[in-house]
């Protein structure tokens, strides 16, 4: 539940900037590098991996295509989508990503492992 005030949103929206935080790091891009690729400031990029945003669908097209990744796959990753069918976000990446006792490095270093062992989405 939310306090009096507070964005219902903030914890989707934290969680969508991690995600996006940890691919980007995982393709080693930096955030001048993203902002080159996406055509949107670096500053812009940092304020939305600290979930202090909420992206417009170009921007997040234009960021998901950049790191390599459907649209629709990171947005159901970061919890935001369910596709029809499809079970809901892997409870073990939302772990990793919500865990406030791991650092980015760790996060990404642990989601790496994990996507490593397990199968894509609709690749079995």
């Amino acid at each position: 539940m939310c306090a009096v005030g507070e964005d219902p949103w903030k914890p989707q929206l934290e969680a969508l900037g991690a995600l996006l935080r940890s691919h980007r790091l995982a393709t080693e891009l930096s955030l001048r590098e993203l902002a080159e690729r996406t055509s949107v400031s670096n500053a812009y990029l940092s304020q939305l991996e600290r979930g202090q945003h909420e992206p417009s669908l170009r921007v997040l097209r234009a960021i998901a295509s950049a790191l390599g990744v459907p649209l629709e796959s990171l947005l159901a990753q970061a919890g935001l989508l369910q596709r029809d069918g499809e079970e809901p976000v892997r409870e073990t990446e939302t772990a990793i990503l919500n865990d406030p006792e791991l650092s980015e490095p760790q996060r990404t270093a642990l989601l790496h492992v994990y996507r490593s062992f397990v199968p894509p989405r609709g690749r079995s």
